[in-house]
């Protein structure tokens, strides 16, 4: 077995301008899930993150959610056939977030990430949370703007500690789900 870190584990945040293919590469990825993981899905695959949201500069990785049961009997039941289909496990100690079991899907030159898969316990608020989030930048223009500018400045502030541009995003998340986009 290799235990070599991998070169995206430590890929530089950035932000690159609204491609339309994510949309296209999403929906692809959601139907291969969707057949991978069929027998433990609950409320499906959703394409969710700044890549979902049409015109809006993102990291160019496409993020997934799959909500399921129990992510941790899917981590064991499903890891051969998602690592077949070139997802790599993150472990919840090195991932750090409680509420989800992580994969990320390396491109094809394995430099870099091309998409990431969060399993999320059926029913989790983090769900509701992440779709809400996504909905709410594509009704409204003037809110995904700022969060394209905040996110930008971010990834030049923290790009070399991916941590830290997610953990300074918050605020402004929780803000614009307090005010529902009223942020303006």
């Amino acid at each position: 077995m290799n235990d070599a870190v991998p070169a995206w584990a430590y890929e530089e945040a950035k932000v690159h301008p609204h491609d339309p293919r994510w949309a296209d590469r999403a929906e692809s990825e959601r139907a291969r899930l969707i057949e991978l993981l069929a027998s433990w899905l609950v409320d499906g695959v959703e394409h969710v993150g700044s890549t979902a949201v049409p015109g809006l500069a993102a990291k160019p990785i496409i993020d997934l959610m799959a909500s399921v049961s129990d992510p941790d009997v899917v981590v064991v039941q499903a890891a051969e056939r998602l690592t077949a289909d070139g997802w790599c496990y993150v472990a919840p100690e090195l991932d750090g977030r409680s509420w989800r079991r992580f994969f990320v899907k390396p491109d094809v030159t394995g430099q870099h990430r091309f998409a990431h898969l969060y399993l999320i316990t059926a029913g989790h608020p983090r769900w509701a949370r992440q779709i809400a989030f996504r909905d709410l930048l594509r009704r409204d223009e003037q809110l995904a703007k700022e969060y394209e500018h905040l996110k930008r400045r971010l990834a030049d502030q923290h790009g070399h500690d991916r941590e830290s541009y997610t953990t300074a995003k918050a605020g402004f998340i929780a803000d614009a789900l307090r005010l529902g986009g009223n942020r303006h």
